[in-house]
């Protein structure tokens, strides 16, 4: 399946398009999927998936025929040297399609022009979606450091 960006920039992958207009975000969508099959976002309560909706950078893949929402991306970034993408996740139907890879492709397009030094995320069974559009390993993990839950 090929992908093709139509002329405003709309990313299109069978029957999706991808989108980073935040009008289209089905919110109420996107905290079911993590609520409840993610994860690492289980129980997640809603009021903290809205907040952190409203600060970041979000994409959809939406079916063209029924414009429904089959799957999502957050990025929080500072647009100059840095990108966190997390909250990945496709519908299960149409998980096996390539979404997911286009989705990333799509985020990672988007986040170039920006010029940032380093875009970084945490899978623990994805790896090889990230793969085919860049992601490594990080080369030296004992540098970094985190606070809070992990």
């Amino acid at each position: 399946m090929s992908d093709t960006t139509t002329a405003s920039g709309i990313l299109m992958h069978g029957a999706y398009e991808i989108s980073a207009d935040p009008a289209r975000i089905d919110a109420a969508r996107v905290h079911h999927w993590l609520s409840t099959d993610a994860y690492w976002a289980l129980g997640r309560p809603r009021e903290k998936q809205d907040l952190a909706i409203a600060g970041s950078l979000n994409y959809g893949a939406y079916h063209r025929a029924t414009g429904e929402m089959g799957a999502y991306a957050r990025v929080v970034t500072d647009y100059a040297t840095f990108a966190w993408l997390c909250d990945v996740y496709v519908d299960r139907p149409a998980r096996g399609t390539g979404l997911g890879t286009a989705l990333v492709t799509a985020v990672r397009d988007a986040l170039e022009p920006y010029g940032l030094r380093r875009i970084l995320l945490a899978t623990a069974d994805a790896h090889g979606v990230y793969e085919k559009v860049g992601f490594t390993p990080l080369q030296n993990p004992d540098k970094w450091m985190a606070l809070g839950q992990q």
